[in-house]
């Protein structure tokens, strides 16, 4: 591809479906696929939002419209499409970002919320690839970008509806992106790592409904210490990721499952493989690891010494959380029985 950096990137001319864009992810991705030259259509069940992300849009200069849809409404879906279509003469992209959680663990989990989950986090995702698919299939090009998660990646406890319906979109997105390849459609997926997003504020909120500034603090802080990095996640992340996917830049990328999550779901999440590295206290591991990774001692708990081997040392985690958050990633990992 011959272009300058400037044109791999522009999406000039280019009409764009971005589902839940009301607020969060969906926002930012809305907002930075319009900043480089594409016509959006902010499509969200909470029409009055999906104004406000157009508002925005139009107001920092570039070009959008709201669309209210619900995605679970297979024909409400295929109209929200077509809207675009009849608008704009063609589709070009589509991000299937919608989403709902509901945290609950597999015994306690209802059929009903089982069911509302999968409605909009995997078969609304599903019924935007079926309408968008149509389309660019007949017009010979398109990109397909569909949102999964980092929880597709390790066992979350409390999660376990939002994950599984992600691990379904993920496969989707490949099996797709081999069905509609041979018409020059790419389909891929994101798989974000946690975004301080409105969705992710549940676990800060006071008893009135209003966000609690200290327990925000701390808990973006926790988040925080998952990542390599030391960093939390931001909206712009996950924004920048969809807008290479969308472009010409991404040409050549079809059926991957990118993953922007600051390292957090890598298997080895200390950087203690490459130096020196002692942690000790009750009932936390304790290991003296030589500077080329081998692990040289440790012990389950004060008092009881014994070997480890290098392997073991992919499921000694980084430095725990302030508290324990019951949706914390990590907490399969340093819960582990210490023998």
């Amino acid at each position: 591809m011959d272009a300058t950096i400037s044109e791999a990137f522009d999406l000039t001319d280019r009409v764009a479906v971005v589902t839940g864009a009301g607020r969060g992810l969906g926002r930012a991705i809305a907002s930075r696929l319009a900043e480089a030259g594409a016509e959006v259509v902010c499509a969200d069940l909470a029409g009055d939002t999906a104004e406000e992300t157009a508002r925005l849009i139009v107001a920092a200069g570039g070009s959008a419209w709201a669309h209210s849809v619900d995605v679970t409404d297979r024909e409400a879906v295929d109209g929200m499409v077509a809207a675009a279509v009849d608008r704009h003469g063609h589709l070009d992209v589509i991000v299937n970002n919608a989403a709902i959680i509901v945290d609950s663990t597999v015994l306690d989990t209802t059929e009903e919320d089982l069911d509302r989950v999968m409605a909009v986090n995997y078969k609304g995702v599903f019924f935007g690839c079926q309408a968008a698919g149509r389309v660019m299939r007949d017009q010979g090009s398109g990109s397909i970008i569909n949102l999964a998660s980092g929880a597709i990646d390790i066992p979350t406890p409390g999660l376990i509806c939002y994950s599984a319906a992600k691990v379904a979109v993920a496969q989707l997105s490949r099996t797709l992106a081999v069905e509609l390849g041979p018409f020059q459609v790419r389909v891929n997926a994101i798989a974000p790592g946690w975004i301080d997003t409105p969705m992710n504020e549940r676990h800060v909120l006071r008893p009135d409904g209003t966000i609690d500034p200290d327990k925000k603090r701390d808990y973006v802080a926790m988040r925080s210490k998952m990542s390599p990095l030391g960093l939390p996640g931001e909206p712009d992340d996950i924004a920048f990721a969809a807008l290479y996917l969308a472009s010409p830049a991404a040409r050549f990328v079809t059926g991957i499952v990118m993953r922007p999550n600051g390292g957090s779901t890598m298997p080895i999440c200390h950087p203690s493989r490459s130096r020196p590295f002692r942690r000790e206290g009750p009932g936390q591991a304790f290991l003296a690891v030589s500077r080329n990774g081998r692990v040289l001692s440790g012990r389950g708990s004060p008092g009881r010494p014994r070997t480890r081997s290098p392997m073991t040392l992919r499921w000694i985690c980084s430095v725990p959380p302030p508290r324990r958050m019951p949706h914390c990633p990590t907490k399969s990992c340093w819960n582990m029985p210490r023998r």
